[in-house]
């Protein structure tokens, strides 16, 4: 079934006009997607959708988005942003990917709350893939989500109420009131390197903003796709991340707050 996808010369000259048009006829689009600038569902068989094309270094990822959010373009970011941040490919697999018939690509959602630990409400972000996460030159077939991120020193979560070991080099960047990026160490230790940054930045409650500026600390947890959801109420994602914590499924880090 076609798809109304909005494809842009930029995006077509990178991808080719087979695969764009393979796209148009909704051969290898998605129905339902996650805009990848506001993070909530869209389906590109009721409403206009952008197709966006983040290209690093050497590997390219083909994203979704509301048409009313971002146009369709062609966004050049850091490869160290790609890496970890989503499903990350060699750049010999990446043109293989992008005419898949079912292309593994993820882009990363993040969820802010509040998370009560010890009778105290901790800020939180809650960090969970559009789609399952591969180490890069693998087959693709396992996601390694979780993996990737304990080797980087994120700490298995067996216990919700036990507040996360903090992770050296990383932090939260929040701005005006707004959530900007999660940023790792930069290549050879040296400064920082966004490991996901919001195309847009999300905007966070005052309650969450007040109790950041209170600890100085962010709790980061992540979970592979599927894990958590979209949760409308604080109650409901702990219960999600009580979930995933139960079934192996939990990772965290506590992270310090940049700006403010």
């Amino acid at each position: 079934m076609p798809r109304m996808l909005d494809v842009s010369e930029d995006v077509r000259a990178e991808i080719g006009d087979e695969e764009a048009e393979r796209l148009l006829a909704g051969e290898n689009a998605p129905g339902s997607y996650d805009c990848t600038s506001c993070r909530t569902p869209g389906d590109s068989e009721q409403e206009r959708t952008s197709t966006v094309l983040f290209v690093g270094e050497e590997t390219a990822v083909l994203a979704f988005a509301h048409a009313s959010c971002i146009p369709s373009q062609v966004v050049r970011v850091a490869e160290e942003q790609l890496q970890g941040a989503v499903a990350s490919i060699t750049a010999a697999d990446a043109a293989d990917s992008l005419s898949a018939a079912h292309p593994r690509q993820a882009v990363l959602g993040v969820t802010s709350g509040l998370v009560l630990i010890e009778g105290e409400l901790h800020p939180a972000l809650v960090v969970e893939p559009t789609a399952p996460v591969a180490r890069p030159g693998s087959d693709g077939l396992t996601d390694e989500f979780l993996t990737l991120l304990v080797e980087q020193g994120f700490q298995p979560v067996s216990d919700v109420n036990v507040k996360p070991a903090p992770l050296p080099g990383w932090s939260v960047l929040v701005a005006m009131g707004q959530l900007h990026s999660v940023l790792q160490p930069g290549a050879g230790g040296v400064g920082q390197a966004a490991w996901w940054q919001a195309h847009q930045p999300l905007q966070v409650t005052e309650g969450w903003r007040a109790a950041a500026n209170k600890s100085h600390t962010v709790l980061v947890f992540a979970a592979p796709v599927g894990s958590i959801g979209q949760q409308p109420r604080e109650d409901l994602l702990r219960d999600a991340l009580e979930k995933a914590a139960a079934n192996g499924r939990l990772v965290a880090a506590a992270m310090p707050l940049a700006g403010t």
